[in-house]
């Protein structure tokens, strides 16, 4: 791997035969937060040049802030008095001396004004040109431009929607479904679809209201809704001199509520043909406007590879690192040297993809809970060891891996063990990518990357990610933006594992189970697994004295040990052997008739070995009396007991639930915005009663049956936790 990646770096499209030259700039301002924070100072660190770090009081400890050669506090939690302050920005650039500000993604990196106001104070702004953002920020005038630049787009309005009566008119010209979208909008948010007239209405409400609470304009437009599309992107980077390349395309199919969860690059739908012609039209978009750094046009494209231009991204984008991987380019370099004026040093001949790259954005929500966000701090947080890269693109702290398990794995990450996730930002816990000379390759490493993750405290969705890998649309490459919805339409919890495809699958993580329960009880006497062969030398009778340390029970030895797994309502006997083979130590299970031999290492957090001859990583996570385990989308929760303790669990009565009917619990930790009724109120089915909003979420909590509101113990701006009583009904 590390040869490849060697090769990769030496080839005519990289930035490698610029690294002789001085340092762009002297300091950069760094005017974000989190992990693209962290991915662009370890750029500027590469090339010579020191960073400057900006933080909330929520952040004051944020990894970012560490990275950082220098830090400003610009201001209290909520980001509308912080990172989206200009003002502050530009103060905080002008005290520390900056040379240039990096705006990252998110916050204000796509605002004209901001752009403005950084070249007004003196420095230079690390994206495209005021003009640039202005012509292609806004949905409205983008799609404007790129019909003149002869740009395939989706039918739709060329103006921002006036009426109610407009919208109807001009969906029934088109014909339903139809989306509605905030003109200044990203990330999903600011967008419906709408099937037919009776929902025109409401729709467009509730658009334009989400619109200018996110974007400070409340413009909507409408265009075509295509069923089961391909979101697919061209990655664009230009200079100053005119000069505009291609870097292949991106397929960003895999999404939830309209935000990307799995991307890759390149895309499986995609052929040369349709590859070249997506590519010279988004590069003829960028020319019309004299694109400067890096950017993205985004497509929608059919089954048989018809597209049409979306919008325009003028921007790095969250899946920036699969480009790459597949092309051996430092995007964020090549943003900073374009910004001081340099030549790209590649035309768009040098372009080669190679490989395949897959990244899962690991976040903090709860799956289970229709993927709410989940709140909390991070008490134990190690990634899977990484390799894929030199510096910059490790995470923080880390050396190249000689672990088998970290070819072809990178992982940016913007948190470390202690860091806490707040209410107020995104609520992303890392990135990983997984870089295969094949897409096959790729999956199965994605795979092992995300057994390999360590994360508790708080909900994350893991365990997801792990399902949708293996999800049988991604792994034939026929996904769509409906893949998440149509498969997990209530959220996702991992599936019975004795239900699964592979029943074996389910008792090789009862085997790991016992494993490790056999591997605590050794530990406790002094041993360790690694020594567990001689202990068959046991006698039935008396005592026998091994070492110093520790002296065995006489009844003690693993011939035959006996225990009972319990998961669910059920027991399952488990008889246990150790052995030698090929000088090797092996433990065998018998798990009602089914024989697992067990060879690897347990450690604290995972299982590393094989499983009658098979490769297993396998996650555990102690969690009282059970013990958590998780493959590739798989989960198993069991406690691993002796035959006496099995048999008096049995007769343990199980105690109900509490009854919570008649109330309105919070579903996530957030802010109470708004309280729709008053004590007293008669409600109806479906109807609102509360918003909570929740990292940077609007979300309305609705009554789920009929009833008469008693009482309301909270108020308006009040702080939730997650199942904290809003309303008590009678």
């Amino acid at each position: 791997m590390a040869g490849l990646e060697m090769e990769r770096r030496k080839t005519s499209s990289s930035f490698a035969q610029q690294t002789d030259k001085p340092p762009p700039f002297g300091k950069i301002l760094i005017a974000n937060r989190g992990e693209i924070a962290c991915r662009i100072i370890k750029t500027a660190h590469k090339l010579g040049i020191k960073a400057v770090a900006v933080y909330s009081e929520a952040d004051r400890g944020s990894l970012h802030v560490q990275l950082a050669d220098e830090a400003v506090l610009i201001g209290p939690a909520p980001s509308m008095q912080s990172y989206l302050v200009i003002d502050k920005i530009i103060a905080a650039a002008k005290q520390t001396g900056s040379d240039a500000i990096a705006p990252g993604y998110g916050f204000l990196s796509e605002k004209q004004e901001f752009a403005e106001a950084v070249i007004a104070a003196g420095m230079k702004f690390i994206g495209p040109h005021p003009g640039a953002i202005a012509a292609l920020g806004d949905k409205i005038a983008s799609k404007k431009l790129a019909a003149a630049a002869k740009v395939t787009t989706v039918p739709g309005s060329a103006a921002a929607l006036a009426s109610d009566a407009e919208a109807i008119k001009m969906a029934r010209q088109i014909g339903y479904p139809v989306i509605l979208k905030a003109s200044a909008g990203g990330g999903g948010k600011g967008m419906l679809v709408v099937r037919a007239d009776e929902e025109m209405a409401s729709a467009l409400q509730k658009t334009r209201s989400e619109a200018k609470s996110s974007f400070a304009d409340d413009r909507v437009f409408l265009e075509k809704y295509i069923d089961h599309p391909r979101h697919i992107e061209i990655q664009i980077l230009g200079d100053k001199h005119g000069h505009v390349v291609y870097l292949g395309e991106r397929e960003c199919s895999l999404q939830r509520r309209h935000q990307k969860v799995i991307e890759e690059a390149p895309s499986p739908l995609l052929d040369e043909k349709t590859r070249r012609a997506m590519g010279e039209e988004a590069v003829a978009l960028a020319q019309a406007v004299k694109y400067d750094s890096a950017g993205t046009v985004e497509f929608i494209v059919d089954a048989n590879r018809n597209y049409y231009f979306l919008e325009m991204n003028t921007r790095l984008q969250v899946e920036h690192p699969v480009t790459e991987a597949v092309t051996g380019i430092d995007l964020v370099e090549g943003m900073i040297r374009v910004a001081a004026g340099e030549k790209l040093p590649f035309a768009q001949s040098d372009i080669k993809l190679k490989g395949w790259a897959i990244e899962a954005r690991v976040y903090a929500e709860d799956p289970a809970r229709n993927f709410l966000p989940s709140i909390g701090r991070l008490t134990r947080y190690t990634p899977p060891p990484a390799r894929l890269f030199q510096a910059p693109f490790l995470a923080a702290g880390d050396a190249p891996s000689d672990d088998p398990l970290a070819a072809g794995i990178r992982i940016d990450s913007g948190v470390v063990e202690g860091s806490e996730i707040s209410i107020y930002y995104d609520p992303m816990i890392a990135k990983l990518i997984a870089y295969g000379d094949t897409r096959d390759q790729a999956r199965q490493r994605l795979a092992d990357g995300l057994d390999g993750f360590t994360v508790v405290g708080l909900n994350h969705n893991i365990e997801f990610l792990s399902a949708l890998n293996a999800h049988p649309q991604f792994a034939a490459g026929t996904m769509s933006t409906h893949t998440i919805g149509d498969s997990f339409p209530d959220g996702f919890e991992a599936p019975p594992p004795d239900q699964a495809t592979h029943p074996d699958e389910f008792y090789g993580l009862l085997a790991v189970a016992a494993l490790h329960n056999l591997d605590h009880e050794m530990k406790q006497l002094g041993y360790y697994l690694e020594d567990c062969h001689k202990l068959q030398m046991i006698p039935a009778q008396g005592h026998e004295i091994f070492n110093e340390k520790a002296r065995l029970r006489s009844n003690w030895g693993l011939k035959g040990k006996k225990y009972v797994a319990w998961w669910g309502d059920k027991y399952i006997p488990i008889t246990v052997n150790v052995s030698q083979e090929n000088n090797a130590q092996i433990f065998a299970f018998d798990l009602a008739g089914k024989i697992f031999k067990l060879r690897g290492k347990i450690g604290k957090n995972h299982f590393d070995g094989t499983i009658n001859g098979r490769n297993y990583r396998v996650s555990l996570r102690k969690n009282g009396l059970k013990l958590r385990l998780s493959r590739q989308g798989l989960a198993l929760s069991t406690a691993i007991l002796s035959p006496l303790a099995a048999e008096l669990m049995q007769r343990m009565k199980l105690k109900a639930p509490p009854d919570s009917s008649k109330f309105l619990l919070s579903p996530m930790p957030g802010l109470l915005m708004d309280v729709k009724v008053a004590v007293g109120t008669e409600v109806k089915i479906g109807e609102p009663l509360a918003m909570v909003e929740a990292m940077k979420m609007e979300n309305i909590l609705r009554a789920e049956r009929p009833g008469r509101v008693k009482k309301i113990p909270v108020a308006v701006g009040d702080s939730l936790a997650v199942d904290q009583i809003i309303m008590e009904f009678e």
